[in-house]
């Protein structure tokens, strides 16, 4: 059972997020390509699940009784890579070799670059269905007492794909207590707003008709991370869902809730925006000072 958070653990927790968006923002520069919006809002969850929550081991990868860890919306791999040098899987100054070729860190995770990774995704709304696979194997392997958790971090923009509830139907059925699936709820997809384009809400309500358990938080309070899957942990009878609210480009002021930088990395020429030549020197500024409210050792 996860226990509280300490001060001391929540700052050390903030300061890690911080370091991932730098990072974020340092490899997407370097790539000249990616997604800005969506690593940068999962960046707290991230954080919190590598460095307070997951069952895993850095030095051992493969360790037969680690927790899983799915990314099923993998163009925020930006996030998962960073969250890992971090952890110390592979040096940080590896991630400046993002989409790069021969780099481990494709645009997408590819298992087969780097075997620390757990599948491979691209397509959407495949993650789900692997995650319960896996979880449903485990579960047949070895009864319900085997320790592991199983999770899957998904987009709320893929829950447009009908195999998403394919899985979520399955999981449902199969009372898969050791699955907890955290849907990024940003508002966010490469065309726009979510509720636009195919409304999802009441996303809550959905899930619970399949049997769900469900946990709506802030995604960006690291407390209520850690409550809501110390919860969901404790769920036995069937899986859960966390619905984490979210602010796509999280810490920089000129992405925070704009769809358009979905896709985009900083140096892109946009509209309204500030010049391309500036924006990664915004971000940066932004994200080590917090928006301002502390002073830079860089500056």
């Amino acid at each position: 059972m996860l226990n509280n958070l300490t001060n001391e653990k929540t700052k050390f927790l903030e300061e890690k997020a911080k370091d991932i968006r730098i990072s974020i923002i340092e490899m997407l520069v370097s790539a000249g390509s990616g997604h800005s919006a969506g690593p940068l809002g999962m960046a707290d969850i991230f954080a919190t699940l590598y460095f307070y929550i997951l069952r895993h081991d850095p030095k051992v990868p493969t360790w037969p009784s680690r927790d899983r860890l799915v990314l099923s919306n993998g163009h925020i791999c930006p996030v998962l890579y960073a969250t890992m040098a971090h952890a110390g899987y592979f040096p940080i100054t590896e991630l400046l070799t993002l989409r790069k070729f021969k780099s481990r860190l494709q645009g997408h995770p590819h298992r087969d670059f780097l075997p620390a990774l757990e599948t491979s995704s691209g397509p959407l709304g495949a993650g789900l269905s692997q995650a319960v696979g896996m979880a449903l194997a485990d579960r047949m392997d070895n009864g319900k007492t085997s320790g592991k958790f199983f999770y899957c971090m998904m987009s709320d923009g893929e829950l447009d794909e009908g195999q998403s509830w394919e899985a979520i139907l399955l999981a449902g059925k199969e009372k898969l207590g050791n699955l907890i699936v955290i849907v990024d709820r940003n508002n966010i997809q490469i065309d726009g707003y979510t509720e636009d384009i195919m409304p999802l809400e009441n996303l809550s309500h959905k899930f619970e008709s399949f049997n769900f358990h469900v946990e709506e938080i802030n995604g960006h309070d690291f407390n209520e991370i850690v409550s809501s899957v110390g919860r969901a942990q404790a769920v036995f009878d069937g899986p859960s869902v966390i619905i984490a609210r979210t602010i796509p480009g999280k810490g920089v002021s000129f992405m925070e809730r704009d769809y358009k930088w979905h896709g985009l990395p900083p140096g892109t020429d946009i509209a309204g925006e500030p010049p391309k030549e500036e924006q990664a020197k915004i971000a940066l500024h932004e994200l080590r000072t917090l928006g301002g409210q502390i002073k830079s050792e860089h500056e």
